[in-house]
């Protein structure tokens, strides 16, 4: 039978300070305030992965030290004020517990490992009195063979995620924290951030960023899919969530890609928007896209929340699919360099302009390309494209579906919650491999193009006597 143990790791002599909170911090926590202790759990960003053929714990709990030395958004914590404004603290000193189990013989430490993994990704944080990470380890003989990192998503979002599993392993393999900051441009630490934020040049990005999503809120359609059936009377029903698995998108995504020299993220995105616009039966598609804002210097490599949503508009959605991809491309460009704002500042006034009468465009659907922020999986191998439907959650109010594209070695993944009293089954359905069947076609298409040129262009064939 395996064994538990808390261990601890100290920090003394850190980085310390207070300031406001940044505009990732503000947006995340007061998502998680509004909703109930047992949903809250659904926000945590978390990363779990065997370790083979293992590190001595000793070397695991130094190298776990430095990264809460490197990183001041892991000993941070978030006070609410009277005024209903927001603080950080950074503390310069404390403790965090590190969950050891101890594998028996004949334990599977992967099994064990992912045990605790959930454990501790299914409890909220309390970020005002503890620091937003959670630790947990599975030892072979004094070796970790796995290790688990669950993370409040006030501090870390998916890209800065993966910074903080590069440098944990950078530090595992001997690398240290000096060496590392040396290696790659300086980060901006949250307090550093939010005094960006505040600063004149903050402040002007900030209200021109949210002047451009206001100005797409004028243009776009209020109303996407008709108004939502009525409910069932003991209230609003589960929203499904619908996985379609193609083996054969991800070769397709990079052709149509590279035939219309775009990204393979607005190729998705186009599908996306010619799919919402044929369901809806319009013209136009709008999606919230969310945009992991890594584009200035300064916060390529922070480990912070720094991802924001980027308003998405296209008009004639519904034109020929290459054209389609190619004005998608041209106007994602626009969505991300607004993308870096105030987020409450915009809900803020996204009221006031409601409350005068304005009519402003519906900001229901969401796309997320999650591909290089989320750890691929494995998958079963088949070859055959498939749909599942893993898992139902609660209703969110305000959504008519999220999309999320997801990466594994053999396929790409669609991933698609929705209301079903606006999309039910057969329409995510219909969503999912309509969207397939957009790149892949366009993907054939592109391939034969390229033939004809290739053969047009080949000199002659000639028969010597």
């Amino acid at each position: 039978m395996s064994t538990r143990q808390l261990l601890e790791i100290a920090l003394s002599s850190g980085r310390a300070g207070s300031g406001p909170a940044t505009w990732g911090q503000l947006a995340i926590w007061d998502a998680v305030r509004r909703l109930a202790p047992a949903d809250a759990p659904r926000y945590n960003i978390t990363t779990a992965t065997p370790v083979d053929p293992g590190l001595p714990l000793p070397v695991v709990l130094g190298a776990l030290e430095q990264l809460l030395r490197l990183h001041d958004s892991l000993h941070t914590r978030l006070l609410p004020g009277e005024d209903g404004g927001l603080r950080q603290v950074v503390d310069p000193d404390g403790t965090l517990a590190v969950e050891a189990r101890s594998a028996a013989e004949g334990d599977d430490p992967a099994e064990l490992g992912a045990r605790l993994h959930e454990e501790l990704a299914t409890r909220p944080f309390d970020t005002a009195e503890q620091w937003p990470i959670r630790i947990g380890v599975v030892t072979v003989d004094g070796l970790v063979r796995y290790i688990s990192l669950v993370l409040s998503h006030t501090a870390v979002d998916g890209a800065g995620m993966n910074r903080l599993v590069a440098d944990l392993t950078a530090l595992s393999l001997g690398r240290s924290a000096d060496e590392l900051a040396e290696l790659r441009e300086p980060a901006r630490q949250p307090l550093e951030e939010a005094e960006f934020q505040t600063s004149e040049r903050g402040v002007r990005r900030d209200t021109g960023a949210r002047k451009q999503v206001v100005r797409k809120l004028r243009l776009g359609p209020p109303r996407l899919f008709p108004p939502a059936a009525e409910g069932p009377a003991d209230g609003p029903a589960l929203f499904p969530n619908a996985v379609l698995r193609s083996p054969a998108l991800p070769r397709a995504v990079e052709r149509v890609a590279a035939a219309h020299r775009v990204s393979t993220s607005s190729v998705l995105l186009a599908a996306a928007a010619a799919m919402t616009a044929e369901l809806a039966g319009t013209t136009e598609a709008v999606l919230n896209v969310v945009v992991n804002n890594r584009f200035l210097p300064e916060l390529a490599d922070a480990v912070s929340v720094i991802a924001g949503d980027g308003l998405f508009h296209l008009p004639d959605a519904t034109a020929e699919f290459g054209e389609v991809v190619r004005r998608t491309h041209a106007a994602a460009i626009g969505t991300y360099r607004h993308a870096y704002y105030d987020k409450l500042a915009l809900a803020a006034e996204i009221e006031r302009l409601t409350a005068e009468g304005t009519e402003l465009a519906d900001r229901s659907c969401v796309f997320n390309d999650t591909r290089e922020l989320v750890p691929a999986t494995a998958d079963p191998g088949d070859d055959r494209t498939t749909l599942s439907w893993p898992v139902e959650f609660e209703p969110r109010p305000g959504l008519t579906y999220a999309l999320d594209a997801l990466q594994s070695p053999e396929a790409l993944s669609l991933a698609m919650t929705a209301d079903p009293s606006v999309l039910p089954r057969p329409a995510m359905e219909r969503f999912l491999y309509g969207m397939e069947e957009l790149i892949l076609t366009e993907a054939r298409a592109t391939a034969a193009a390229g033939a004809t040129v290739t053969a047009s262009a080949a000199p002659a064939a000639t028969t010597e006597a």
